[in-house]
Order: structure tokens, then sequence, then C-alpha cells
């Protein structure tokens, strides 16, 4: 690297302030590294109107409230957000070169915490600003299954992720009904008897767009309009991770990074947490895993030369 660049070497980028960024951050800051965290605003835990099952938070705390208070605890040991999206990663003598807003940021390390997005379902962005804000449209049945206990519950989806989705919220309810957005279901012999067994109700679409009727989500299906207390979207999701596979990292079929036990990934001196990687999509797994890859950065780097203020 050229004189420049070198004088403004970061120690490690970190791509993303969610729960897994700004978690890495505050462990990286606090070993007296030089990080920037860049993020584009999207973070999924931004979404969370209120989250029940993060520990240490009784009567829950909401999404963005979370985020606020991370943002402030990295910032206390310097570790900042800079707002902005990462365009081009590339390597260049042993370390990488990011480009953002027509800058280029130098690192020896970089961690990708950049999540995915979630696949919504036919509704205009509005009405799905307020359906989320009201619990009228959920996400994670894992993260709220049950605040819907015992209500009438609509999955949208097919195939076995609509299908393992219902059945997980069946534990939750016995008034479930899979809808299939597009048209048929196309489950197996064995998906179907399961869903009949556990008298999940099966109604093929297509969904017109969804919308808000007092206290319920309609759902409009050819011939009629269901009302429900909710809806999760069962649609898979997008996983934010090119800037990796354009290194050549290795992923999954369906993007996920593929990391080993200490959060490396396949690319020397790059690293992944949170829900890029594969594993369970929770606040706590991410900020878990994010501590582990900061460390591991940490040994890493001082294996590679003396850390020292």
């Amino acid at each position: 690297m050229s004189h420049c660049a070198e004088t403004k070497l970061l120690d490690c980028l970190i791509i993303g302030a969610g729960p897994a960024g700004l978690t890495a951050g505050i462990y990286l800051a606090r070993f007296h590294l030089r990080v920037q965290i860049v993020d584009a605003g999207q973070s999924r835990a931004a979404m969370i109107p209120r989250t029940h099952n993060h520990a240490g938070f009784p009567g829950g705390i909401g999404g963005k409230t979370l985020l606020a208070r991370m943002r402030s605890q990295a910032a206390e040991f310097g570790a900042h957000v800079r707002h902005g999206l990462i365009e081009t990663l590339s390597r260049e003598d042993g370390g990488f070169v990011a480009r953002v807003d027509a800058e280029k940021l130098y690192a020896r390390t970089v961690l990708l915490a950049t999540g995915v997005v979630n696949n919504a379902p036919n509704i205009s962005p509005e009405i799905h600003e307020a359906a989320l804000e009201r619990g009228l449209l959920r996400y994670c049945p894992i993260c709220d299954g049950y605040d819907v206990t015992d209500k009438r519950i609509a999955v949208i989806g097919s195939r076995t992720h609509g299908h393992n989705e219902a059945l997980f919220l069946r534990m939750y309810s016995k008034d479930v009904t899979l809808i299939a957005p597009d048209g048929g279901h196309r489950l197996s012999e064995d998906e179907r008897r399961k869903m009949d067994e556990a008298g999940i109700a099966l109604r093929d679409g297509p969904c017109g767009p969804l919308r808000i009727e007092g206290d319920r989500i309609l759902v409009p299906l050819p011939g009629e309009t269901l009302a429900f207390d909710t809806a999760y979207p069962a649609l898979g999701s997008i996983i934010r991770s090119d800037l990796a596979i354009s290194l050549g990292a290795e992923a999954t079929e369906e993007g996920c990074l593929i990391v080993d036990d200490y959060q490396r990934t396949s690319i020397s001196g790059l690293y992944a947490a949170g829900d890029v990687s594969k594993g369970l999509d929770q606040i706590s797994h991410a900020m878990g895993e994010a501590g582990v890859a900061a460390t591991t950065i940490r040994n890493d780097l001082a294996s590679h030369r003396a850390l020292r203020r």
C-alpha cells in the first residue's frame, strides 16, 4: 500500500451497524484497535417494534432504541458509525480496499455484518410500516410467536419453508392458515398430511395487496378476503453477502457465508457475524458471534504483528 494509505490504515473495517456490527465495534475499540463502522441504514433490527426475548430488558425494548444505545456505547470507546454504502471491496497488498462515497478506506481486516433483507408480501410500503408497528405483520416467529398465543394467524408462503413456519406457529395457536402467495402450495404428500394432522388450513393464492381494517390484517384471495390478527410472511430473504462472494468467499446456495468456529470466512482477513452467516437469526446469537469474531480478529492481527499503543 502507498504511504498515504498506510497512514490511515484501519485495523478493522466493520460493514453494518446492526447488533453484530456494533457489538464487534465495542470489543475491537476496547482492544485499542483502529476501527471504522460503515452502515447503509438498513438494519433489520430497526424494524422490530419491541423485542421481549432479548435478555436484560424486562418489558421489552424497541429495535431502534436498542441500536441507539449500542451506537452510544460504541462511541464511548471511539468506534463511530459512518453512514454510507460500501460499493466495492477488493484485496490490495494483503489487506482490503473498500470504496464508499467516492472515497477509499484501507483496512487490514474486514468484518461483514450486513445481515439479510426479508422478502415482503404483496403490500404497499406505507401499510407495511404501519402493520409492522402494530404487530399485524411479523417476520420472526422465534422472536414473537409467544405474543400471538391463541390469535388467528396467517402464514404467507409455500413449499417446505411455508410448511415449516406454519407448523412452528401451530404450537402458539390452533388457528393457523397457510396461504400460498402465488398459487398452489407445492407441498409433498407427507407435508400435506402433517398440515392436516395439525389442523392447519390451506388456502391457494394469488394474494392481493394486504391491507388493514380495524385491528385485523386482511389477505385478499380469489373469491374471498380473510381477516387475521397477524400475518407472518415465509417468503425467504436476500442475504447481503455480495461483497464477500465477489472476493471468492464460500457461501451456501442461499448466499449465507460459511465461517469456521471463530467466524473466519474462507478469505484470509475477512470475517462474518450475524445473519449474513449461516445460523440462528437472533439478536443474541448475532452479538455472540460478533464477540467471537472481534476476539479472533484481535488475536489474528497479534499473530502477524505486535499490537501496542
